[in-house]
């Protein structure tokens, strides 16, 4: 459990949004909110490299 406490502290908004579902007990959002933040990843990196173009297909 201290790993988690270590990760939520680290994290920023994502890490409170995360640790505010755990609390609330709202369990079956955090693997959307996991994927949201993914593809947010993805499409941020994306942006910044030349993939650009083929991860634009994928959509």
């Amino acid at each position: 459990m201290s790993l988690l406490k270590g990760f939520f502290s680290r994290s920023g908004e994502a890490g409170e949004l995360m640790q505010f579902l755990w609390k609330a007990k709202l369990w079956f959002l955090i693997p959307l909110v996991v994927v949201l933040l993914v593809f947010g990843l993805l499409l941020i990196f994306a942006q910044a490299t030349g993939v650009a173009p083929f991860v634009y297909t994928l959509f």
